[in-house]
């Protein structure tokens, strides 16, 4: 998984997909646990696959060293997963990622991203269950 290392501190994204035979449950675990690891670059967003084991996650890579530490921790967690990991352009930190989502929202879409943080959160079922069965409530 060679990654291009950025010369400035910037938020990457990561794409991995599990192989055949994992679970939904399975893959949430590894991506929870990649997400969760304090020794790796500060986990900004993360979500996990509806239609298959997999999941990404957008880390705030602040150093060279911190590439490091995620390919070893996907070589060590993800083994034969299929992996990408790709710096982002105008994600530099949280904030900027934050910002990028509200420039999306607002230029493209003409929404309001404060207004929309407001907005209550429906429901949709359990979604702990869709994680882990891959079946949409």
């Amino acid at each position: 998984m060679p990654t291009m290392r950025a010369k400035r501190p910037r938020c990457y994204l990561l794409y991995a997909m599990a192989p055949s035979g994992f679970t939904m449950r399975q893959a949430n675990d590894a991506i929870n646990a990649m997400t969760g690891d304090r020794d790796l670059p500060l986990a900004v967003f993360h979500d996990h696959f509806l239609d298959a084991p997999g999941g990404t996650i957008v880390f705030h890579v602040t150093e060279a060293a911190g590439i490091d530490r995620i390919e070893a921790a996907c070589a060590r967690q993800l083994g034969n997963w299929r992996i990408e990991l790709r710096p982002l352009i105008f994600s530099f930190n949280p904030a900027a990622f934050d910002e990028q989502i509200a420039y999306t929202l607002g230029i493209y879409q003409g929404q309001d991203w404060e207004s929309l943080r407001k907005q209550k959160r429906p429901a949709y079922g359990n979604p702990s269950h869709e994680a882990v069965s891959g079946i949409e409530e």
